[in-house]
């Protein structure tokens, strides 16, 4: 990443994994808003025994922490979606920094899910922009564009006050709030 002043960086951190502890840096820009802490090891608890090889997407990625944190846990491979340039090459250089098998698009996700993947990804993370209704197109172009493995792990971060419509095959497993954020851990069942 090209230097920045303290002022332009900040940095989220490991909780768990073979890079526990570690401290990757973050750009500072709005609307970008990590997962907290709290919240990511609740998540990697409830998706512990998941990981193992898994493939994984990051949508929305911004500071990478949720991709991060699979990788460092066992995930054999993370694609990161983010659109904002500076987070798309502060991943890319987080990516390289600690030698992971990760991959960054800086793109739109909403366009990136227009095309079929190589291969379906069996752990999704959904933590789009608050206020601007991408999770109904984003859940849908998921479901129908051959995004998810049989049996995929699908982590949806929201506002506390979004009332979403959830797929029919998408179990919820578990649910919780965090002051102004749900998020939810869901399985797919079937087609």
């Amino acid at each position: 990443m090209a230097k920045s002043s303290a002022k332009n960086v900040g940095n989220i951190r490991i909780i768990g994994g073979r890079w526990r502890g570690r401290k990757l840096a973050v750009p500072h820009a709005e609307g970008l808003r990590p997962t907290t802490d709290r919240v990511r090891e609740t998540v990697f608890n409830w998706l512990q025994f998941e990981l193992h090889d898994a493939r994984v997407l990051d949508l929305f990625a911004g500071t990478g922490a949720l991709a991060f944190e699979a990788l460092s846990r066992g995930a054999a491979h993370a694609l990161m979606v983010e659109q904002h340039a500076p987070a798309a090459r502060c991943l890319s250089e987080n990516i390289k920094t600690l030698n992971a098998a990760g991959q960054v698009l800086q793109a739109d996700a909403l366009k990136v899910l227009l095309t079929p993947p190589e291969a379906p990804f069996d752990v999704v993370f959904i933590d789009p922009p608050f206020r601007q209704q991408l999770l109904p197109q984003v859940v849908s172009a998921l479901q129908q564009g051959g995004w998810l493995a049989d049996n995929a792990w699908i982590y949806v971060e929201t506002e506390t006050e979004l009332n979403a419509q959830w797929p029919a095959n998408w179990q919820l497993h578990r649910e919780k709030q965090a002051g102004q954020v749900s998020y939810r851990l869901f399985q797919k069942r079937g087609s």
